[in-house]
């Protein structure tokens, strides 16, 4: 007969307290406003090889 382990309790990725279902992945509603706030003031980034747009170029949607 197999026995199964039991998964191991996932940390909040912030403070490493354990996660709480209704935040997960995090402990509380307070790490989740943290990460919501690393994301938009630019902390988070995903890397790319894409080269910033040219200001000076006309974007396609505007009208000239």
């Amino acid at each position: 007969m197999a026995t199964s382990a039991a998964a191991p309790a996932r940390k909040c990725p912030i403070c490493g307290k354990p996660a709480q279902p209704a935040f997960a992945p995090f402990c509380s509603a307070r790490c989740q406003d943290v990460d919501l706030n690393r994301w938009l003031s630019g902390t988070y980034r995903v890397e790319t090889n894409d080269r910033p747009e040219d200001a000076s170029a006309p974007h396609p949607d505007d009208e000239t």
